[in-house]
This record gives structure tokens, sequence and C-alpha cells, in this order.
């Protein structure tokens, strides 16, 4: 009988790899080019070009809306690095750009504290409020004669959570703090104009003042994109044409589809590795069909949160994946995941949390829609919480929060 280790040793040693750069085709990587935004890239130019003249007193502000995988985030954050880069090559202006995001840190506090770090500026150790840190901040970039873009991406979940004052003071910061020269500029990123257009006049008027609006992709612009990532991220020859006309017409906004880029490169992504595990040197349109299937737009946005997650939140969800596997179940008790969730983080060597907070933990993953809990009922000694995960049981999403994990743990190192 063959060994489980010579079985190993034989796939890997022919295992046909066409896919060179895997991280070129990750949601969080911004390439160089960005095909069908250039002119997004242009108008958020025009927005801020006043920011490159030496007397510059005014600060900017600008909403971008669009859909999810239209490319807000990756144009803006492109656009922030180039910007500061020529600002100071081209101007001798500095200019810092700073991409914070309202899903993870909602409220004018959390806000504070992350640009404050992104400016690597100390903040005392008394509690101090965001008002105060937000004027620390102005007075650095008044004593280095810096100006601050701050992007805020994902807007609306600060809209959400923040109360009036809030929203007021972040938005009409130099109405709060006397400054000749207005060194703080936004770019608000949302998912839909209504989020802005709710909100009182006095601040709605104020964020509105410019909007740039992005649509969703079309089946030819989606072609592009891809082709440009192939390019980047496989073989030379690799991908089959028809696999990317397949892809692009099957999301393509102008085909009946949901325009959403994000979605069409993992299917590219998940095909290329499709086509790798089948020992094809070749992505073929066979293995789009099979990874186009495998795919669920409408569970899309609840994986792209994982990226969110703190490391023991990812870790628990590591956790229940881990025995429900074992178990071959359908959901766990609380205090099974518990013991399992102990063990995963101790093999991590992090220190587990308390059943407080990993209770906490538990309800924040029921409210993004990863998790379901429900009471016990008959049949069962005492009540107790039943823990199950919404998603199907896939390797290729315990695969991608073990990737989060890691990158996690690479942060604290």
């Amino acid at each position: 009988m063959v060994s489980a280790k010579d079985i190993l040793s034989d796939s890997l040693r022919s295992s046909v790899l066409i896919i060179k750069h895997k991280d070129k085709l990750s949601p969080d990587y911004v390439p160089e080019n960005l095909p069908h935004r250039e002119e997004k890239i242009k108008e958020l130019g025009f927005v801020f070009r006043d920011l490159l003249a030496g007397d510059a007193k005014d600060s900017e502000r600008v909403v971008i809306v669009g859909r999810t995988g239209t490319g807000k985030t990756a144009t803006v954050r492109l656009f922030g690095k180039n910007f500061e880069d020529i600002a100071e090559r081209e101007y001798g202006v500095k200019v810092k750009y700073v991409h914070v995001n309202c899903y993870r840190h909602r409220t004018l506090y959390l806000i504070s504290q992350e640009i404050a770090n992104a400016l690597k500026l100390p903040i005392p150790s008394r509690g101090l409020s965001a008002q105060e840190v937000f004027k620390m901040i102005h007075e650095y970039l008044d004593r280095r004669n810096i100006h601050l873009i701050v992007a805020l991406d994902e807007f609306g979940h600060f809209l959400n959570t923040a109360n009036t004052e809030e929203i007021y003071f972040l938005v009409r910061l130099y109405d709060e703090i006397s400054a000749i020269i207005k060194r703080i500029s936004y770019i608000f990123i949302v998912n839909e104009s209504h989020s802005i257009y709710k909100l009182d006049r006095s601040i709605r008027d104020h964020i509105a003042r410019r909007l740039i609006e992005f649509p969703p992709y079309k089946s030819m612009e989606l072609y592009d994109i891809l082709k440009y990532r192939v390019d980047e991220a496989f073989n030379d020859n690799a991908v089959d044409d028809e696999v990317l006309q397949f892809i692009s017409n099957t999301y393509g906004y102008d085909k009946g589809g949901n325009g959403n880029a994000r979605i069409a490169i993992e299917t590219l992504s998940l095909a290329g590795e499709i086509a790798e595990k089948e020992g094809s040197p070749v992505v073929l349109l066979d293995h789009a069909k099979k990874a186009n299937s495998t795919i669920n737009p409408e569970i899309q946005e609840i994986v792209d949160s994982l990226s969110y997650l703190d490391l023991h939140q990812l870790i628990l969800l590591k956790a229940l994946i881990r025995v429900l596997n074992k178990n071959k179940a359908d959901e766990v008790t609380m205090g099974t995941l518990e013991e399992e969730y102990i063990s995963l983080a101790r093999e991590f060597n992090e220190e587990p949390r308390r059943h407080t907070q990993v209770y906490e933990y538990l309800r924040k993953l029921k409210v993004i829609g990863i998790i379901n809990t429900r009471q016990s009922g008959k049949g069962m000694r005492g009540r107790t919480t039943l823990v199950s995960l919404s998603l199907p049981l896939d390797k290729r999403l315990d695969d991608y929060i073990m990737q989060q994990i890691v990158v996690r743990l690479k942060s604290k190192a």
C-alpha cells in the first residue's frame, strides 16, 4: 500500500502551477492601472488639485458612490498613493493620504485613532475625546505644513452608528476648529447616495457638493479588467480567451449581470485553481463554468466582511468550522465551540479570551450574517446556545479564514 506521505509527495511534484502571482488576484490588491476607471482618477485629481498650490487654504470634500465591486476602493487608494507622490516630487507640497474603513472604525473616536496611528502621532495615555484627538491631528499637520486627505470607506456604517453631533463634527470640522489653513480634506465612499441624502440638510449640503458615481461594469469593461489581471497573475498563454468572454458576459451589467469586478476576478482565480487541481496547463471554459457554479454572489458580501474581523474572531470562526467538520454536524453547542476555540488559540500561541468576550464575538459574527445561533429545545439537558455556520462548509472558505489569520499574526510579529 502506498503511504499517505508518498501520495502527497507525488501530488506536489506533479502539480501544474499556472498562477504565478496569486496575490494579484486578491480583493485587496491594487494594481498600477485600473482599466475603465482612468476618468474617475482624473475627476479626483480635479477635486484636489488646489491642494498643490503653495497657499492652499481650503478643505476639499467629495462623495464616491457605487455598488460593491465597481472599483471605488481600488480607485481611491490608487489615487491617494499617486497624488502623495506627485505632490511631493513635482510640486514640493507635502500631502498625506489615509484610508479608513468605517466598517471596522464606526465611531468618531475610532476614526480619530486610526488617522493618528497612520500619521504615527503619539496620543497621550490619558483619555482624550475624539474632538481633542482631531485638534491634535490638525496641530501636527500645521507644524509640519502637511495637507491630509482622509478616505472614509464604507462611510454608511459610520452614519448609521454615530450620533448627529459626531457626524456634524467630522463633516464640519472647521466650524469647530479655528484654522487659517484647513488641512484635512475628505473622500466619502458609500454604496448608495441615499445614505448621504437622508442626513440633516446642514450636514448633507456640506458633504454632497461634489459627487462622483461609479457605475457597474459592462461586459466589455470586465473583459479588459480580467485580461489585465491575467497578464499580471498567470503564466503566458495559460488562460483561454473563451474564459474571459464567459466570465465578462456572465457578470457584465449590460448582459444582465451585477457588474461586479470583484466577483468576476474571484471567478477567474477559482477557475485557475480548478485547472491546476485537474492538472491542466491552460484554464479552459469548463473550468470557468465550474468556478461560476461554485461562487454564490448572494454570500459574497458576507465573505468580504471576513477581512474586517480581528484575529480572535477569525480563530473562533476557524474553530467552528473545525468542530463542525470533526463532528460531521450542522450545529454545535456553545460549550463545545468554546473548548475548540481555546485549543486552537493556544495552537497559534495566543491567549484565549474569556467567556464573556467569546460570547461578544459570537454576537458580532451573527450580526454580520456569518453564523446563526438558537436556543436548544427538547432532547438536551438544560438550555444551551447552539451555533451553526450560515455559509456552506467549503474548503475555500476555510482556507480564506486561515489566510486572514496568518495576515493578522504576521502584523503582530
